[in-house]
């Protein structure tokens, strides 16, 4: 007389699979989810154009770097509000995950440049200022960047080749360079980082 089959084997095969699809989906949108609003980005690069041009058209060059001081004031406020929202929007919490881990690699290099810009203020060294700011901040994107999407760290290296360039050419270009890198280069990435990252 045959033996009637057990359905465990069969529940547990199919509750294997079942488990396996979500973890794998679970990764997918890990991988491919960053805290970071391209939207942000875009509308900092735009206020840094705007910052350039206005510096170039109404400050002297001895203090042409204080409406840069402001508008990465304003660029902090601007970002954190965007991503923020766009966290929101994803059910994420911004106090863990994907943000909290890029702060973490980003900061150390965005505290390390608050100190070396107080110290040129005081020494008087404003010529190298943008070589200084663009090179952390790409820092800054490259170590956090390790914890978010790839277009991050390759971000961070558009910025440090455009901090290398603010290094070697003339100090009277300094303005043009910075609106290439913190306008230009957060227009172009923004966009992407909106068009790829929902937002």
């Amino acid at each position: 007389m045959p033996v009637a089959q057990s359905p465990l084997p069969t529940a547990l095969t199919d509750r294997a699979a079942a488990d396996l699809a979500y973890i794998r989906k679970t990764m997918a949108h890990a991988a491919s989810f960053t805290a970071l609003s391209g939207a942000g980005f875009f509308v900092v690069g735009l206020g840094a154009i705007v910052t350039g041009l206005a510096a170039r058209a109404f400050f002297p060059p001895g203090v042409r770097l204080a409406p840069w001081f402001i508008d990465a004031a304003v660029s902090v406020g601007v970002g954190l509000a965007f991503t923020s929202r766009k966290a929101r929007d994803a059910g994420q919490s911004l106090l863990s995950g994907p943000f909290r881990r890029f702060l973490l690699g980003f900061a150390p290099a965005v505290a390390t440049g608050a100190v070396l810009t107080l110290m040129f203020l005081r020494s008087g060294n404003l010529r190298d200022m943008p070589a200084l700011w663009l090179l952390c901040y790409g820092t800054g994107l490259i170590s956090g960047g390790a914890f978010s999407v790839r277009i991050i760290p390759a971000m961070g290296a558009s910025f440090m080749l455009a901090g290398v360039l603010a290094a070697v050419v003339s100090p009277v270009y300094g303005d043009w360079v910075m609106m290439l890198g913190f306008g230009g280069l957060h227009l172009v990435y923004g966009a992407e980082i909106a068009r790829r990252h929902g937002g």
